[in-house]
């Protein structure tokens, strides 16, 4: 039986809190929050009788929990996790690992020292439409991985803390197309050259927009170019991408099933016929949060990592303060240089 304390309980916590109740496998032994009266109204929203807590190292004293769900804001996420791990829970979380590289090494240690895991949410990457897209590379219809291409553009107003951020883009949302690029092409990045900035008619007080060039392992160019304070022509959230392979091309708008189209057999011309053709979607599983917390269960049910285990999402958390350190310095950054800093 998982025993899961539930800390955070802001708007957030609905859509974990709602999973466990799913399962007939889990029981919610406590929930935290700095804000009492938050706690207290997701206990009577549904009808948990289960203690309530401001302090979280009280909750892991008291609480005969084996399972912590990190709902909290990022700047949290390294204090919750180590002191979870530390006490022996497993830890399922909300994404990042943690707000700088320093801590995300801090937290990955703290893991790693320990027989407990820690599985990240990465929600985008359970989605029918970017499992098809990978099927489609891993086919080899398209030939050779050699330059993938996210666009992200979109007007987003949120207010509150995200229009203060010095990077509001690069820290706060790029990281789901950065681990989206990882697990479309199955191969881990290396090197990265960012420019931030803000626009003309930009709402935010940070750099709101940014383009990143990626070398990966494999020999793949991935560009990304994004922007939240595009009004107008806007791409869906899960970005508009286009991967160029050596025998093919391939699309993906975001919305619909991908796209690809290779040479047509018999003479070769200047420029060539194609044949285009639609990926079929055979991927069966849930979507979204769902889909990514249906796999971490099973990760721990049959005692393995979970796609998403904090020892691999440490590769998107390096994308996100590679780029970061790109811009800031204006040079090309070597990943490597992080781990080792």
């Amino acid at each position: 039986m998982f025993k899961i304390i539930i800390v955070g309980c802001g708007g957030r916590s609905k859509t974990w809190i709602a999973y466990a109740l799913s399962r007939n496998d889990c029981e919610i032994v406590g929930l935290v929050d700095l804000v009492f009266e938050n706690a207290e109204k997701r206990a009577m929203e549904y009808h948990l009788n289960c203690p309530i807590f401001t302090n979280i190292q009280e909750a892991l004293t008291k609480c005969d929990g084996n399972l912590v769900f990190d709902v909290t804001i990022p700047e949290s996420h390294r204090n919750v996790v180590t002191r979870a791990i530390s006490k022996g829970l497993n830890v399922m979380g909300e994404k990042p690992m943690a707000t700088t590289m320093e801590e995300v090494m801090e937290v990955l240690k703290t893991v790693q020292g320990s027989k407990n895991s820690y599985f990240v949410m990465q929600n985008r990457r359970y989605l029918k439409n970017i499992r098809a897209f990978r099927k489609l590379v891993e086919s080899g219809m398209i030939g050779t991985s050699g330059f993938l291409r996210a666009d992200f553009f979109l007007g987003a107003h949120f207010g509150g803390f995200r229009d203060m951020m010095d990077s509001p883009l690069i820290l706060d949302m790029a990281i789901h197309t950065f681990d989206q690029a990882r697990f479309i092409l199955g191969s881990d990045p290396v090197a990265v050259y960012c420019q931030e900035f803000n626009p003309q008619g930009s709402w935010y007080k940070g750099n709101s927009s940014a383009s990143c060039i990626f070398e990966f392992s494999n020999g793949c160019i991935f560009s990304f170019n994004g922007s939240w304070s595009c009004e107008g022509l806007n791409t869906s959230w899960e970005s508009d991408w286009r991967l160029q392979g050596s025998i093919g091309s391939a699309k993906w708008d975001g919305f619909n099933l991908p796209q690809y189209e290779i040479v047509k057999p018999g003479v070769k011309k200047f420029v060539n016929d194609f044949e285009l053709k639609t990926v079929e979607d055979k991927w069966l599983s849930r979507e979204g949060h769902l889909g990514c917390l249906d796999e971490m269960f099973d990760a721990l049910i049959n005692n393995r990592k979970a796609e998403t285990d904090c020892t691999d999402n440490i590769k998107s958390m390096a994308m996100v303060f590679g780029a970061l350190k790109s811009s800031k310095e204006q040079r090309k950054v070597y990943l490597k240089e992080l781990y080792n800093s």
